[in-house]
């Protein structure tokens, strides 16, 4: 041991020292989400409001902060998407996160995995959103319907949304997707194909005040259907 060495606390000799730490405490997505991830303006992809984080969550000082600045006015039709999230027993989840990815009316991804040139892009439309739930365990988007994108073999998509679902208790998201009741190709589409039929209605939005709804359940006889990432 060197002179220097002998002159440190025994703490700063060795800080790696299981006796010292321990280990490091395990833990599920939690609330730090709605200061974090949830932004002032996330869940309006076509305009300037407030929708995306809820303010009762954030000091006043923070909530100043993160305003969706929109280019512009993306084409096509502005729909509302919302619904509850719910657990087994049915009673809302109110802390937990929703993110969307979607195609523009076009149909095509702002994504340079999408690189298609026959179809257009949208300049003033990112197709990515997110939405804290509210204390009723709602969630709340304001977007456009989106177009038919293709799928496997040369088919042709429904119109629908990618959703991930975050919350308590879940380590990984939950993955699914909300087609429109009515939508152009639902018939046809080669994922709802592999979804039972007696469970399709769980990704597929009802209208309902003005806005497609579509409950997210985490369990129980109505659980919704989630993909496997």
């Amino acid at each position: 041991m060197t002179d220097l060495e002998s002159r440190q606390p025994a703490a700063r000799q060795d800080n790696r020292d299981p006796a010292l730490f321990g280990q490091t405490p395990s833990q599920t997505v939690g609330p730090f989400f709605h200061y974090g991830l949830p932004w002032k303006g996330g869940a309006d992809l076509v305009g300037a409001s407030d929708m995306g984080a809820r303010p009762d969550l954030f000091d006043e000082a923070h909530w100043v902060l993160n305003l969706s600045a929109p280019t512009g006015t993306p084409q096509g039709e502005v729909i509302e998407i919302a619904g509850r999230v719910l657990d087994a027993e049915g009673v809302a989840v109110v802390d937990a996160m929703v993110e969307i990815w979607q195609a523009n009316a076009a149909g095509r991804y702002a994504s340079r995995d999408d690189a298609r040139d026959d179809v257009p892009l949208d300049p003033h439309f990112t197709g990515f959103g997110r939405a804290a739930v509210d204390a009723e365990g709602v969630y709340h988007f304001r977007t456009i319907l989106p177009g038919r994108v293709p799928g496997p073999g040369n088919s042709m998509q429904a119109p629908h949304l990618a959703l991930s679902l975050f919350g308590r208790g879940i380590i990984k998201r939950l993955a699914t997707r909300l087609y429109f009741a009515d939508g152009e190709g639902n018939d046809d589409d080669p994922i709802l194909a592999r979804i039972p039929a007696a469970r399709r209605d769980t990704v597929i939005a009802q209208r309902r005040a003005g806005a497609w709804w579509l409950d997210l359940r985490l369990g129980g006889d109505s659980e919704t259907v989630f993909f496997d990432l």
